[in-house]
């Protein structure tokens, strides 16, 4: 089973950008309501596939998308993802 990743949003405007740029870039992506377990601004969220985390992460930073934060689900719970701010880290 893949594991996908949701990002949370504290705006539809930066949801909606944010979906438009990971389109743009092939990225498999799913819009769908931001889990309840995660507290955010916004009512939107986007999975994707955990292996494509580098390139998103890349995308949000160079195109300066506001996010909430990058998320696991493990069982019931939403973790937060740990992942780099600068270029050439190691996620």
């Amino acid at each position: 089973m893949e594991l996908w990743l949701t990002i949370a949003f504290d705006s539809t405007q930066q949801a909606l950008r944010a979906e438009m740029l990971l389109e743009y870039a092939g990225i498999d992506i799913d819009t769908y309501p931001t889990p309840k377990e995660i507290t955010a601004g916004c009512a939107l969220s986007i999975q994707f596939p955990s292996e494509d985390l580098r390139q998103v992460h890349q995308i949000i930073v160079s195109e300066k998308v506001e996010i909430r934060g990058i998320y696991e689900k493990k069982g019931a719970e939403y973790i937060q993802v740990e992942w780099c701010e600068q270029e050439g880290e190691e996620y």
